[in-house]
């Protein structure tokens, strides 16, 4: 069965299997679970992450089984490899945003049928490319969900890719630049030395809790003896292409901020620097949309952040980019968002996510209106989407657990908030009990 569902409690459902053909030219996969008993009355779509390709069982429906919802989700079009779409523009729009409408529309007849059911709640949550899928639905189809709750958003797709594409550059302009494993722990050890504990954090946290306060300069790092190199130091090199990172990406001729830069304290975590640096599976992973509008002229280390920027946003930001920040129709509906992003997150930095959000309230001209259906929740030391050295299990996609308790479950406090409970002012966040650790609370 399917991710291995006859095991780990998950409850018996039926499994109906759809293919989408909006366009002669699309194939889009959906799956949708309906549980045999103790439905609780709602839908709940489920992101997908990077290039898609595949349903992702892992990604929010076997948690949102357990729960009782209904589940939806979809390979957005792309199987089985985005790279492999190169010539198929319509399913550049299935991947943008309309095979997560087709999947919604699809599994909502789906529910009506076989519950019988006139009416039933609605909800998305999502994760990475899952979030770009909920800030679209919101955006694009603001009927389609009643609430949706979004993380680390690659909202601005075009862009983030730029950001990889960046650092993917910067890390492979000779071999004396990158940095080890260890060299990325030893920078991170020295953030937390210079800035834990002036932050709003403990002194002793593994991780920062605002890095917004966090005034660290790589000046301090220990540089390397001239001719030498090592773990516990950076070379000339290595520095210079530290600071690049931490800088970001900005348009060579105008100056213009591209996309944010790398995080300070994020340096060693999962799809960080390292991964963003390896020509054996990032470029595959990430670069999709710049092969999508250069074909064979694109090249990682000769790309021209201005003019190729440029023809790549003009042929497919319409499409994959989620960036527009009026969502007065969600809300007149009664529609609830509630985003959040890791501060620790080194593939979309939280910058990107709070820069989104302050356009939201200035869309809707008063923090209170924007607040009264839009909630922005940062998660001191979460790398992307879950884990890291923080407390960080919440209910979001990507954890492999339902919390025990509601004050612990985003996903249904989203749920509270919507069906006329009061709005979330904060998240209580769980790291459980582990080797000989017991649980953690924040």
């Amino acid at each position: 069965s399917a991710y291995g569902l006859a095991a780990d409690g998950v409850p018996a459902f039926c499994r109906v299997q759809a293919v989408a053909v909006p366009t002669p030219d699309s194939h889009i996969g959906i799956e949708v679970w309906l549980p045999a008993a103790a439905w609780n009355g709602r839908l709940l779509g489920t992101g997908n992450g990077g290039g898609a390709g595949r349903i992702a069982y892992e990604m929010g429906m076997i948690e949102g089984l357990k729960r009782g919802f209904a589940v939806a989700n979809t390979d957005m079009g792309t199987a089985p490899d985005i790279n492999r779409t190169i010539d198929h523009p319509q399913r550049w729009v299935d991947f943008g945003h309309r095979a997560t409408h087709e999947m919604t529309r699809v599994a909502k007849g789906l529910v009506a049928a076989h519950y019988k059911a006139a009416s039933f709640r609605s909800y998305f949550e999502g994760c990475s490319t899952g979030g770009q899928q909920g800030l679209s639905a919101a955006q694009r189809y603001p009927s389609d969900y009643d609430g949706i709750l979004a993380g680390d958003p690659g909202n601005n797709r075009t862009h983030v890719a730029s950001y990889f594409l960046w650092n993917h550059a910067a890390l492979n302009a000779s071999p004396a630049v990158k940095l080890s494993s260890a060299q990325w722990t030893m920078v991170t050890r020295h953030v937390l030395a210079a800035c834990a504990g002036k932050d709003g954090g403990a002194p002793g946290d593994a991780f920062l809790t605002d890095p917004r306060r966090c005034g660290f300069d790589p000046a301090s790092l220990p540089v390397c003896e001239a001719g030498a190199s090592g773990d516990a130091c950076l070379t000339g090199e290595q520095l210079t292409t530290l600071r690049r990172l931490y800088a970001g990406p900005v348009n060579p001729q105008t100056g213009e901020r591209i996309y944010a830069g790398l995080p300070l304290g994020s340096e060693a975590m999962p799809l960080g620097p390292q991964a963003q640096a390896d020509p054996a599976t990032w470029p595959d992973q990430q670069f999709y949309p710049f092969r999508w509008t250069l074909r064979t002229a694109f090249d990682p280390a000769t790309f021209d952040f201005d003019h190729d920027l440029d023809r790549v946003d003009a042929r497919l930001a319409s499409t994959l980019n989620a960036n527009d920040a009026d969502l007065s129709d969600f809300a007149r509906r009664g529609g609830k968002l509630m985003l959040y992003t890791g501060l620790a997150d080194p593939a979309v930095p939280y910058s990107e996510v709070i820069d989104y959000y302050d356009r939201l309230s200035a869309t809707t001209g008063d923090s209170a209106r924007t607040a009264a259906f839009a909630r922005l929740f940062l998660v001191p030391g979460m790398g992307h989407c879950f884990g890291g050295p923080g407390v960080t299990s919440m209910g979001q996609p990507f954890e492999s657990t339902v919390p025990p308790a509601r004050e612990n479950d985003a996903l249904m406090t989203l749920v509270a908030w919507t069906e006329g409970g009061a709005a979330p002012d904060v998240l209580f966040a769980r790291k459980p009990a582990g080797q000989g650790a017991p649980a953690q609370e924040r």
